[in-house]
């Protein structure tokens, strides 16, 4: 036996435990077989020949399906101080959407490739649309949703809740690409059901030594908004008490609005000078590489801090990573990295985050004053409040590659991901009308895979060869937490982990006799293991044919459901060498087509294990509280719904039509990919009649399809070889949703304040449509049949109500009058780059823009609500010291009674939907590469490159719509107005490259 003849057999051997996992016995959704698919797939990034060689090969190897895929220009992000990898990829990808909620740092973010594939009604469903990330292979490990199970409210997710994709620095990327095509999909499996970005890290050179360094040092600038005071707000109130107001309104009339001499609500409103501040960011990173051919390494680390302009906001991330590589024989190559980051957040102080994580709501009576100095005595109170946020990430592989015969390669991995999060808060009494809170949350998140891979290159003759490759993969996911929340303890000097004021005072640790204290705790595992193989033939230069066939198992399936098998295909066909091998303006075109079937996992394991138990003692009000009485038990899902047998894994089908070319001597290229993607069989949970004792039922038959194009055109305007250069690139994506089927076979289906109908967009609203006011009772129609005025279920219309459109004729508008109107996701996204260059300076700027989109002004609606606001103490009902603030843009709507029963002012009508389109100037940068400079040359410091740069980010907005900020509208397409403005940012920075 041979040296290379141990490795041969290590890999059949792993192979057949693995074939054995079919025969596996499964038993139950907590102790699910532990084996999740992480396709190391070095087959599909495409590799940097800049700053890597043949050691790195084991992870970086170039695509043997090259595919559908779009690479962003890394050299010009990096001048950019994006904070997450979102932000890096916003505008720069045809197909990829990004959504960016919040301007706060560190807040969760989201992206989706090629449209929507389920419907969006919460926070907790944009998980399961999102695509997967790998770093070098590693496929990362991401937030879960099931913490939701445990929260009141759809907002933040408890713990830290960041942003895990921040940790990755632009800096020591050396290429992103995001993968969209069918086949390369299929390869990496049904982690990347939802379309994938791949991440190549920079890697040493062989013989060559680097050092390369990074700093900005820059500002956010501070929002300027026009404050109003109490004048304001009773000049608004004005309208609606002299048309409509009885003496029992006007008695009731606010409380801190009535006093016009109460310097709190109608002083000063300076506010804004202590909300609002100009606040310093800045970053730094050291990278060094070096080595030989034998043996070579990377060090990169990193320092950033990103700062918010309002509430105070911030993180701050720190970054490890090393990467070595070695080659002790001429057939084995070892590679490995490891990669640690540590980020800490500056949560805001808004009212609504702070009960939304309590869930203990007081007297909403008096806002907060719009007065500097009363808002500073809160900013004082706020001083005694503990909210830490932390979270600890590393990831890694270890890759041993055999070239066993100059055709035959066999490759293992090792690979794993890790990341916890730690929150600590604690608010005081002086917060909290007299009762004090203190909560402790952590989680972790783990991925481990083996991933094993033969290749074989075959030549039939010089006309005719094939490739085949062999794969298999196991890995496994765990999600844990620890969650508990107190309230009403003795004493504030008790908090986390402080002890703080005079240990003299009698109660300075007075023991907590009344403390009311809630535990939480879940953990989910979940594993998938995958064979697959894949062959592709090329006929000359001319055509290449592709096909991969896998097989998956997944421990989330159910037991007769675990596995499926799955095939893709594709074709390739070579225009310009078939037919126009003469012709002199087309330099490249092919097309080429290509189909996949992918199984879809789900991302709970609760449906793996049938009918179950769950701990829901639960009512209206406190929907998640785990006992009754001081007393624990399970019960049936009666409120979560039930889960029956023969639930199926869900599959997505797609298919795309794609053609490329370049032209003008490679100075113009274009793609065009036409794309369908069907998300098909997919759970619902759908609502049932009280008769059955759930409130749901879990069923398959949901579809979904997304169709649409891709589009991406660069050029070179002006060659970069005269003193004048300039170089751009468009992308665009449009994209069409339609739901195709329901489980059952229904037609359409509600669920809360939403409507599913088959035909129409899975994200399409469903409003009442508004057609004006009626202003006289006369005005209100009569039935001629019954001789009833019109009514709004069963309430009958009187003067000052909206005049909603009685689509079905019979004088009552219900939920039967509700139409479909336009979409909640863009129909067009995408961005413009430009390059120029005159000599030793570079100019930069990317536009992007998303068209199409509609949004509901949920922020108007509940201010014209106020009659019904003020008298619910519900979250909804929370000011927040930014309400006393206006904007030039602000909209008005017909003076409807605020006191009729109706709720003129309700949300589903089509009288808050609005356009919110837009289309922003994203960055500019201007640069000048110092070392090519006379007095820097002649100097001999020895710098490769000195690059000095200034960036401005979020400059310019175009938009009709009347908020702040169309993006800061939330996942379901309303627009609250709590969300903290996208900075305005301008930052100088200096690169160093010896």
């Amino acid at each position: 036996m041979d040296k290379k003849s141990p490795a041969i057999f290590c890999f059949l051997v792993l192979f057949a435990l693995a074939a054995k996992a079919d025969r596996i016995n499964y038993t139950g959704s907590k102790t699910a077989l532990n084996i999740n698919h992480l396709m190391f797939q070095q087959h599909t990034a495409k590799a940097d020949t800049s700053t890597t060689d043949s050691i790195g090969r084991g992870i970086r190897a170039r695509a043997r399906f090259k595919g559908n895929r779009d690479s962003i220009k890394v050299s010009a992000s990096r001048n950019i101080p994006n904070l997450s990898l979102q932000q890096m990829l916003k505008g720069n990808v045809s197909g990829l959407y990004v959504q960016e909620t919040t301007g706060e740092p560190g807040s969760e973010q989201s992206m989706m490739i090629q449209g929507a594939s389920a419907p969006i009604f919460t926070k907790k469903d944009i998980y399961g649309q999102q695509p997967a990330v790998y770093v070098n292979g590693v496929y990362l490990v991401q937030e879960h949703p099931f913490a939701y199970d445990v929260q009141k409210y759809d907002y933040n997710r408890i713990g830290p809740a960041t942003n895990l994709l921040a940790n990755i620095d632009i800096d020591n990327i050396a290429s992103i690409e995001v993968i969209k095509d069918p086949v390369s999909l299929a390869k990496l499996g049904p982690n990347a059901v939802n379309g994938a970005i791949w991440i190549t890290t920079k890697a040493a050179k062989s013989g060559l030594r680097e050092i390369s360094f990074n700093s900005y040092y820059g500002m956010v600038q501070a929002s300027s908004v026009s404050t109003v005071n109490g004048v304001f707000e009773n000049q608004f109130r004005k309208p609606f008490y002299q048309k409509y107001a009885s003496q029992a309104n006007l008695n009731n009339y606010a409380s801190y609005l009535r006093d016009s001499t109460n310097l709190d609500y109608f002083g000063k409103s300076n506010w804004n000078d202590l909300y609002y501040q100009n606040a310093p960011i800045f970053s730094a990173n050291l990278g060094i590489t070096g080595g030989t051919e034998k043996a070579n390494f990377r060090f990169f680390g990193s320092g950033t801090k990103n700062a918010g302009n309002a509430d105070n906001t911030a993180l701050t991330k720190y970054n490890a990573f090393f990467n070595i590589n070695m080659t002790p024989f001429s057939w084995l190559t070892v590679s490995s990295f490891l990669n640690a980051s540590r980020m800490d957040r500056d949560r805001n102080k808004s009212l609504r985050d702070r009960y939304a994580e309590v869930r203990y709501l007081p007297d909403f009576v008096n806002p907060l004053s719009p007065n500097k100095d009363n808002y500073q005595l809160f900013l004082n109170e706020y001083r005694k409040v503990v909210d830490e946020n932390r979270n600890n990430l590393v990831n890694g592989s270890l890759s041993l590659n055999f070239k066993l015969t100059p055709k035959i390669n066999f490759n293992t991995a090792l690979v794993f991901d890790y990341n916890e999060g730690i929150r600590n808060a604690f608010f005081p009494t002086t917060l909290m009308d007299g009762i004090n809170y203190v909560s402790g949350y952590f989680g972790y998140n783990q991925r481990f895979g083996l991933n094993n891979q033969l290749n074989y290159a075959y030549e039939l003759n010089k006309d005719n060869t094939f490739d085949f490759e062999l794969g298999q993969a196991i890995q496994g996911d765990t999600y844990k937490y620890n969650y508990a929340r107190g309230y009403d303890g003795n004493s504030d000097f008790i908090k986390i982990n402080v002890v703080e004021g005079n240990s003299s005072n009698s109660n300075y640790l007075n023991a907590i006799n009344n403390f009311y204290l809630f535990r939480y705790t879940d953990r989910t595992k979940s594993g998938l293991i995958s064979f697959y193989g894949s062959a592709k033939y090329r006929y000359k230069n001319l055509l290449s044919l592709g096909a991969v066939l896998r097989r998956d198992g997944s421990s989330t399936g159910q037991p007769d459901n675990r596995w499926v098998t799955t095939p893709a295909f594709s074709a390739d066909w070579n225009l310009k060498n078939q037919y126009l091998s003469n012709n002199k303006f087309f330099n490249q075109l092919t097309v080429g087509a290509s189909w996949s079937r992918v199984v879809k996992p789900f991302m709970e394991d609760r449906f793996s294990a049938g009918p179950q138990y769950r701990s829901e003692y639960g009512w209206y009000e406190e929907p998640t509280i785990p006992t009754f009485g001081g007393f624990q038990g399970i019960t049936r899902p009666y409120n979560s719904g039930w889960v029956g047998y023969g639930v199926t894994l869900p599959y997505a089908d797609r298919i795309n039509i794609n053609a490329s070319s370049t032209m003008f001597n490679n100075r113009l290229s274009a793609s065009l990919t036409l794309y369908s993607r069907s998300d098909k069989n997919q759970l619902l949970n759908i609502p049932v009649s009280g008769e059955n004792g759930y409130s749901s039922i879990y069923k398959n038959g949901m579809e979904i399809n997304n169709t649409g194009a891709d589009l991406t055109i660069s050029g070179v305007i002006i060659p970069s070889g005269r003193s004048f250069g300039w170089t751009s690139s468009l992308n665009l994506n449009h994209n069409k949703n339609k739901l195709k089927a329901l489980p059952d076979g229904l037609n359409e289906l509600v669920i809360g304040d939403d409507k599913l109908k088959v035909g129409q967009s899975s994200g399409s609203y469903w409003l009442y449509t508004n057609n004006g006011i009626y202003n006289t009772d006369a005005e209100v129609p009569t039935d001629p049949k019954t001789g009833q005025k019109m009514s709004f279920n069963g309430l009958t219309l009187k003067a000052g109500d909206p005049k909603w459109v009685d689509y079905n004729g019979d004088y009552n508008i219900t939920d039967a009058d509700k139409q479909f109107k336009d979409d909640r996701l863009p129909k067009v996204v995408g961005g413009w780059m430009n390059e120029f260059k005159y000599g030793n300076l570079e100019l930069n700027f990317h536009l992007f823009f998303a068209l199409g989109q509609k949004a509901i002004n949920q922020f108007d609606a509940n201010r014209y609500d106020f009659a019904n606001r003020e008298s619910a103490n519900d979250i909804n009902s929370i000011k927040e010291v930014t309400t006393w603030q206006t904007s030039s843009n602000l909209k008005s709507y017909p003076i409807y009674n605020p006191w009729s029963n109706v709720i003129p002012y309700r949300v589903d009508q089509d009288l808050f939907l609005e356009n919110a389109s837009y289309m922003k100037l994203r960055s500019v940068t201007i640069g000048y590469d110092l070392s090519k400079a006379k007095f820097i040359s002649k100097a001999k410091l020895g710098f490769r490159r000195a690059y000095l740069y200034l960036t401005g980010s979020n400059l310019l907005t175009i938009t009709k719509f009347s908020g702040t900020d169309p993006e800061l509208i939330n996942y379901t397409g309303y627009y609250d107005g709590t969300s903290l403005p996208i900075a305005r940012t301008y930052t100088v920075g200096l690169k160093l490259d010896l």
